[in-house]
C-alpha cells in the first residue's frame, strides 16, 4: 500500500520534540561537605544494566588501587562457578577475583534445595571479604535473588553490612530488591525497563548479555 501525499508530507514536516538547554555556568549543587566513607549502593530494578554497572564501578575501583591500596571482589550468587562469560574472561585477565555461588537459573534448577545452600555456603564468604577490611569494593551480584527466595537470612545480611569496616564499599545487585536495603543503603539506583530487544524476539548476544 502507498503512501499519501499528505501523510508524506506530515512525517518530512514534523518537527524535532527534543528541547535544545542552556548550558549551565554555574555549579547548581552544593559540594559535600562531609567525611568521605564506604557506601552501600544498590542497583535494581527490571531493566538491562544492574550487574553491567556493578562491573563498571569494580573496573574504577580497579584502576584507583594505588590510591586505596586494597583488594576488589566480585560474588555472583547466581552463576555457576565454571562460568566463563564476557565479564570472567575480563576480571581474570586484569586479576580481579570473581567467583560464581550458585548453580545457575533457578528454574534449570534440579535441587533448589541444593541450589539454597549453595547461596547461604556463598554468602559466607562474602559475608567474610566484606568483615575482614582488606577490600575496597565487594560486588554482591544478583543477591536480591537468594534473599527472595528465602535462602539467605535478610538480617544477616543487613547486619554485616551495619557492621563493615567504615572504609569497605559494597555493590549489592538484582530485581526486587528488599526494602529494608534500600533503606540502608546510600545510593540506590532503579533501572526503569523502557524498551529490550529480547521482547521483540531478538535472542541473548554473546558481548550483550553475557
Amino acid at each position: 500500500m502507498g503512501l499519501t501525499p499528505s501523510f508524506c508530507l506530515t512525517f518530512h514536516t514534523r518537527k524535532p520534540t527534543m528541547q535544545i538547554e542552556t548550558p549551565p555556568t554555574e555549579r547548581t549543587t552544593p559540594k559535600p561537605e562531609g567525611e568521605r566513607r564506604g557506601l552501600v549502593l544498590v542497583n535494581t530494578g527490571e531493566g538491562k544494566g544492574k550487574s553491567t554497572a556493578a562491573f563498571g564501578l569494580a573496573l574504577r575501583a580497579f584502576g584507583r588501587t594505588h590510591v586505596h591500596g586494597r583488594k576488589v571482589r566480585i560474588f555472583q550468587f547466581m552463576k555457576v562457578p565454571s562460568a566463563r562469560f564476557g565479564e570472567h574472561r575480563m576480571f581474570e585477565q586484569l586479576g580481579i577475583p570473581i567467583e560464581g555461588l550458585g548453580d545457575g537459573f533457578s528454574w534449570k534448577s534440579k535441587d533448589l534445595e541444593r541450589s539454597g545452600q549453595l547461596a547461604r555456603e556463598g554468602w559466607e564468604r562474602a559475608k567474610a571479604a566484606i568483615l575482614n577490611g582488606e577490600h575496597f569494593l565487594v560486588v554482591l551480584d544478583e543477591i536480591t535473588y537468594p534473599l527472595i527466595y528465602g535462602w539467605l537470612p535478610l538480617e544477616d545480611v543487613l547486619h554485616t553490612l551495619k557492621q563493615r569496616p567504615r572504609d569497605v564499599h559494597v555493590c549489592l545487585t538484582g530485581r526486587r530488591c528488599p526494602q529494608e536495603i534500600i533503606e540502608l543503603a546510600d545510593t540506590v539506583t532503579y533501572m526503569t525497563l523502557v524498551k529490550h530487544a529480547y521482547k521483540a524476539g531478538v535472542p541473548a548476544q554473546r558481548g550483550i548479555e553475557d
